[in-house]
């Protein structure tokens, strides 16, 4: 009990060796295997609905009245005492542009150009890139680099900006939204199983873990069919 008397209900006692954040993606409905056929409907609109229910705590007017507007390009760091209830970053879904459901409520899988969604896992505390953004990029996993001919990234140049970090545990940061990465994919190779890697790029990122497929990167395919 005594014990238990020593511990923050906020924040975890040691934090000195925070480990590298692992990564997720969106939609996520049968594992790591997008697959779809753009001229049946019923194959890829399961992906829009769950796009859709994810972005839903984005959207535009929810971020303006939960949160607030922050200075770019630097970490927002909060003081004050620890169990006080900490400010959140606005996320607005409009940020991802041709990804956000907004302009085209199919996310491009109605054309065969599938929107995916990368977010990093929240580690209490945490400032990634020592500061400087942490960007996204992919590749064909393995195969002809020629599968993959062109991917877009939203917002800007597909970094997580500074501003949304860090994060201080669900606790206090009641109404904190992970930033988001979006990766248009808009030139895949057709008809074929394309897989692809896609990693966070920054300082003190580990993405080659080969034990660890989430580590700093996260590894799916993507089969876009006629």
């Amino acid at each position: 009990y005594v014990m238990l008397l020593t511990l923050s209900p906020y924040t975890p006692t040691h934090r000195d060796r925070v480990a590298p954040p692992g990564v997720m993606i969106r939609p996520h409905l049968n594992g790591f295997n997008i697959a779809f056929n753009v001229s049946k409907r019923s194959t890829w609109q399961p992906y829009v609905d769950s796009m859709h229910r994810f972005l839903q705590a984005y959207d535009d007017k929810v971020q303006e009245e939960k949160n607030i507007e922050c200075v770019a390009g630097r970490y927002f760091i909060q003081g004050g005492p620890e169990g006080e209830e900490k400010k959140a970053c606005r996320f607005k879904r409009s940020l991802l542009q041709s990804c956000s459901g907004i302009g085209d409520p199919t996310f491009g899988y109605s054309r065969g150009q599938p929107c995916i969604l990368l977010k990093m896992n929240r580690i209490i505390g945490y400032r990634p890139g020592a500061g400087v953004p942490v960007s996204v990029g992919c590749k064909v996993q393995k195969g002809n680099e020629s599968d993959l001919r062109s991917v877009d990234f939203y917002p800007g140049n597909g970094t997580f900006d500074l501003m949304y970090y860090p994060y201080y545990g669900k606790v206090t940061h009641v109404n904190y939204t992970s930033p988001l990465v979006a990766m248009h994919f808009t030139d895949v190779k057709r008809n074929s199983v394309v897989p692809i890697q896609c990693s966070l790029n920054g300082k003190g990122i580990v993405n080659d873990v080969n034990s660890d497929r989430f580590l700093g990167r996260i590894i799916f395919t993507l089969s876009i069919g006629k």
